[in-house]
């Protein structure tokens, strides 16, 4: 699992530090992510690996919300063996939404996530860790002004370890214990710009136990409920990618599953940080509101 692959991946996409939202209820929310990473020199005859990610969300009442999504991974090597492509391990996970936050306000909205993480790749190619991961994290979202939030993420693991491919931590046994901090600008309506810091390390002696890294990225909203973003990775010690970027793109499809109250605005938490009310669109077949 990709720290915050378990996430986040992804919800404040690009980045790995999780946020505070969840979808509306009856919402399905996907995102489709590309990464491409250049490998530590340590990491050899391993060069390069690009993770393609899918991954759903739907929301459900009391503020919670259902995350599966899985990779297909190709890890690039050098003439001396061969290279590996396939399915990696599958995550599935639940997130609450334990309190909202307030843009009148600098008390922290709250939510917490727990994962599972199943070994569907074949560690034999380095494709998946051959281990079931079960990763508990905490999340804090504080606004620092009316455009900028920042956000930070406290996650353990309790088994398994946070690699996806030949990235990430790799120790099998002990504990990993992981952290992300954030921080998020909409630059205008339809632009967030944000920088984050993240990392990880376990609790055993071994040569792929740290990872610290970090990341610059972009989101656009193009309409609602359809994004695009793109991000900048450097990292550092042999679990980081040494460069990398990614690239992928965000939908939203409001109301598949529950029939919405239209006797009041909601407002979709999908959307990092965004304290706007948003009104639903008449159609609930129509992109909107991410």
């Amino acid at each position: 699992m990709a720290f915050g692959a378990a996430a986040s991946a992804w919800a404040q996409a690009p980045f790995y530090t999780d946020d505070t939202g969840v979808a509306d209820p009856g919402m399905l929310h996907v995102e489709a992510s590309d990464e491409l990473d250049a490998l530590q020199s340590m990491q050899y005859p391993d060069l390069r690996q690009n993770t393609a990610t899918l991954k759903t969300n739907v929301g459900l009442p009391h503020g919670l919300e259902l995350d599966l999504d899985f990779p297909y991974i190709v890890i690039d090597r050098s003439y001396v063996t061969s290279s590996s492509r396939g399915i990696g391990d599958t995550n599935l996970g639940v997130k609450w939404r334990i309190r909202e936050g307030s843009a009148t306000s600098h008390s922290p909205a709250l939510a917490a996530s727990f994962y599972t993480e199943f070994p569907t790749g074949d560690s034999r190619q380095n494709l998946g860790s051959g281990l079931i991961d079960y990763w508990l994290n905490l999340i804090a979202q504080v606004p620092a002004s009316e455009r900028t939030r920042i956000t930070v993420n406290l996650g353990i693991l309790f088994a398994g370890n946070t690699s996806t491919g030949v990235v990430g931590i790799e120790t099998t046994r002990g504990h990993v214990y992981t952290g992300g901090l954030s921080v998020l600008c909409d630059v205008s309506p339809r632009l967030t710009l944000g920088g984050e810091v993240y990392g990880g390390i376990a609790d055993t002696v071994g040569l792929d136990r740290t990872q610290l890294q970090t990341m610059l990225g972009a989101q656009y909203a193009v309409r609602e409920g359809l994004s695009l973003y793109v991000g900048l990775i450097a990292g550092t010690y042999t679990a980081s990618p040494r460069l990398g970027g990614v690239i992928g793109f965000a939908v939203d499809f409001p109301h598949l599953f529950y029939a919405p109250d239209r006797s009041a605005p909601q407002r979709s938490a999908r959307a990092p940080g965004d304290t706007r009310s948003h009104l639903f669109l008449p159609s609930t077949g129509d992109f909107h509101d991410l």
